[in-house]
Parts: structure tokens; C-alpha cells; sequence
């Protein structure tokens, strides 16, 4: 087990702009001379500015990652290997080189969108309509009998009158 590392302003810049260029905690954390994660963590749970530094480097950190898409995707290395057989000459594709590509692809884009969901997060939008596509049908109904409603109505209008009708003895 390694010693427990102190908190240092400096150790925590150096797991912070290593997180920020793309790397993973565990990665930087597997380092002798670095802090557990769990330390790391426990030092940005602790004090609001070390918070704020790690939460920026974490949205850097998926801009790095989101870079990393056009790397792969544009990297065609080994995508195609030669053939050596006497009746095989020439190419073929090597799917499992491109088969890891897209799942490297995937994986990255799904942690960009969990790092900074909007930015890098799907976009959904939600429409509600009718029947057959239709517009919505608005029905009201009334939670009270009619004949309160009558009741009530009424009450408004005298009180109303009252409230309206000019002082007696202005007639």
C-alpha cells in the first residue's frame, strides 16, 4: 500500500492539467507519486476552490477526449492488410481494426456527453400530439357541480353591485 500523499497545491495542478489533456484519474492516480483517487476526490469535496479548478479541468477534459474523435476516425492504419496467399493478392479490410475504431469512437463521445452534457450530450426534443398525428384535444371539466358553480356566481355579482353602486344619499 502506498504512504497517504498530503495535500500539495502543485499535486493537485498536475492531476488537474493532466486531466484537463484527456487522461483518465485512474491513470494519473496509478502513479507512485501521486494520490490515491479516492484522496483526490476527498481533497476537491473539501474546499470550493479546489472544486471549481477540478470541475473546469473535467470540462476540458472532454474537449481533449471529443479531439481524440477526429484522430481515430481519420487514423486508417492497419484497415487494410495484405493478402499473402498464391490465389490472394492484393487487400482486404481488417474489421477488427475498424470494428475497434468505432467502439474507441463510441466510447468517447459517450464520455464527452457525460462530462459536458451540453455541449457534447444528445439532443432530444419531445412532441405530443393527437390522434393520427392531429393536434391535442383540450377538454375542461368542471371538479364541481353546477349548481355551486350558479351559487357562487351570483355571490360575485351581488357583492359586486355592492361594491360598484355609489354611496347612498349620491343618488
Amino acid at each position: 500500500m502506498r504512504p497517504r500523499v498530503r495535500f500539495k497545491q502543485e499535486i493537485f495542478d498536475v492531476v488537474c492539467d493532466r486531466l484537463a489533456s484527456g487522461e483518465s484519474l485512474r491513470t494519473i492516480c496509478s502513479s507512485d507519486d501521486m494520490p490515491p483517487p479516492a484522496t483526490f476526490l476527498g481533497w476537491v469535496d473539501s474546499d470550493e476552490k479546489l472544486a471549481e479548478q477540478y470541475t473546469r479541468a473535467r470540462e476540458l477534459q472532454a474537449d481533449a477526449i471529443f479531439d481524440e474523435v477526429i484522430d481515430i476516425a481519420d487514423d486508417a492504419r492497419n484497415d487494410w492488410m495484405e493478402k499473402n496467399g498464391a490465389d490472394d493478392v492484393g487487400y482486404q479490410l481488417n474489421g477488427e481494426n475498424v470494428r475497434r475504431s468505432q467502439i474507441r469512437i463510441d466510447a468517447r463521445k459517450w464520455m464527452a456527453g457525460k462530462l459536458r452534457p451540453k455541449k457534447y450530450g444528445e439532443k432530444t426534443t419531445t412532441e405530443i400530439t393527437g390522434p393520427g398525428g392531429g393536434p391535442i384535444e383540450i377538454v375542461a371539466r368542471r371538479a364541481i357541480p353546477d349548481e355551486i358553480d350558479e351559487q357562487r356566481l351570483r355571490a360575485i355579482e351581488a357583492a359586486l353591485r355592492l361594491a360598484l353602486a355609489p354611496p347612498e344619499g349620491d343618488a
